[in-house]
């Protein structure tokens, strides 16, 4: 019996009842021996998913509070070298733009293998780096590691039945991944601190051939038996770039996720260059907001199906806004200080959290049969904002000056996605309101 024909929703029920996500898989595996950990033949293990959404945001911050050494080891100067956030989140972008379609047509697991492979490789090359060019010619390739994240949330969209159960999912799979960002830059900074900064790059490579391996013995084919063919794609695209509850969806979660992006970009400039932190001091402030995003994951898992999705959305919104409003008010006043604008990013995490699960769920839910695609290109607008505002970030930042222009960036992106959520939940009662129409009068 093919294990895609289960009844995932008999067990989903109590998983998403709040009991813990650690405390109610086990139960979940002991009842359906269908799911096994190492088993292509079953459906993927959670902790597999989280490791596959994880290393792409490893990769893309672990370094960061290397990046003056990293400079000064390559002649170049941190505000160039903070360019490769910027390529690294553009070239994610363009690549979600084709991955999605292409796992829709030949599945999601040879697509993880490969990019897992390309990343390895792009990684361990870093390490020999001699120039700047070549260091950022290099982050184009580790990008392909954002590949897995997307088929992550493909693979949870496949083994669920209901939006609803899928947004809760992804959300703990987020949470579980929202760890690494949390961890990462201190851990970079303290490996640069002890061994330079290409110890950074080994633990990437290392944990790059470990997942590779529990991917290739734990993740089978999760495509579903009716996905459409390429070109029948192809023929079916403009529908779900034409729908206005997509983009809705897709520019809430890159708006709000856009304050995040930016303090990426910026966030290493203003610890060095306005706190005066240290690689291992700025490296365990870096992750200030990851400890806000794990909560607003949790909530989004425990609450999105009794609450919906367009209300999870909205509120990580305002939470967000608040954030960054108030350390607005702190640095406009003069007593901006490293509390107030690393400890309030974690209002920024805690919007991020409630907001980008439920967005991601509901875009994908779009056209179901064209999850992958819609996963790919969500995620590429998220992720190519991202880079546009990274980059502002790097270029209105001035030696000498003050963390205020980052913080500004930040709230008019926030300020942004609650505009556009407001319209999706306006346009999503519309629809309610003329099916109820319609109904009455058939």
């Amino acid at each position: 019996m093919n294990w895609k024909n289960l009844k995932i929703a008999k067990f989903t029920s109590s998983y998403f009842s709040g009991q813990g996500l650690f405390n109610t898989y086990p139960m979940i595996m002991s009842r359906y021996k269908k799911i096994r950990f190492l088993d292509r033949t079953s459906p993927p293990h959670i902790f597999t998913l989280i490791l596959l959404a994880s290393i792409s945001a490893l990769t893309m911050n672990i370094f960061l509070p290397s990046l003056p050494n990293i400079a000064a080891s390559l002649g170049s100067s941190t505000s160039i070298l903070g360019l490769s956030v910027g390529i690294y989140l553009a070239s994610s972008a363009l690549l979600q733009l084709i991955i999605g379609p292409f796992s829709d047509q030949f599945g999601r697991r040879p697509l993880i293998l490969w990019s897992l492979i390309i990343f390895c490789l792009s990684t361990l090359a870093t390490v020999f780096v001699t120039n700047t060019a070549q260091f950022l010619i290099l982050r184009i390739f580790q990008a392909i590691s954002a590949s897995c994240m997307v088929l992550a949330r493909a693979i949870v969209r496949d083994t669920t039945e209901s939006v609803e159960q899928a947004g809760s999912q992804i959300a703990y799979v987020t949470m579980g991944m929202a760890f690494v960002p949390m961890i990462g830059p201190a851990i970079g900074g303290l490996l640069d601190y002890q061994y330079g900064w290409t110890a950074s790059f080994w633990i990437l490579c290392l944990l790059g051939s470990m997942i590779f391996l529990i991917s290739y013995f734990d993740v089978g084919e999760t495509l579903p038996e009716n996905s459409q063919g390429f070109l029948e794609q192809i023929r079916t695209y403009p529908s779900l770039l034409r729908s206005k509850r997509f983009w809705a969806y897709c520019l809430s979660s890159a708006f709000v996720s856009g304050a995040f992006f930016s303090y990426l970009g910026g966030a290493p400039f203003v610890g060095n260059e306005v706190f005066g932190l240290s690689p291992k001091d700025l490296g365990i402030w870096f992750g200030a907001p990851a400890v806000g995003y794990i909560l607003g994951n949790f909530l989004s898992g425990r609450f999105s199906t009794k609450i919906g999705l367009d209300k999870m959305i909205f509120f990580g919104v305002i939470i967000a806004l608040t954030g960054v409003s108030i350390s607005f008010m702190i640095s406009y006043l003069g007593f901006g200080s490293i509390l107030s604008f690393f400890g309030l990013m974690s209002l920024v995490g805690l919007g991020n959290g409630m907001s980008i699960p439920n967005a991601t769920a509901a875009m994908m839910s779009v056209n179901p049969k064209l999850a992958g695609t819609a996963a790919g290109l969500g995620s590429a607008i998220m992720i190519g904002g991202g880079a546009g505002l990274s980059a502002i970030a790097n270029f209105i930042l001035k030696p000498g000056g003050s963390e205020l222009p980052l913080i500004i960036l930040m709230w008019l992106s926030v300020f942004s996605g609650l505009c556009t959520v407001n319209y999706v939940i306006y346009r999503n009662k519309k629809i309610n309101a003329e099916n109820v129409f319609e109904n009455k009068h058939t």
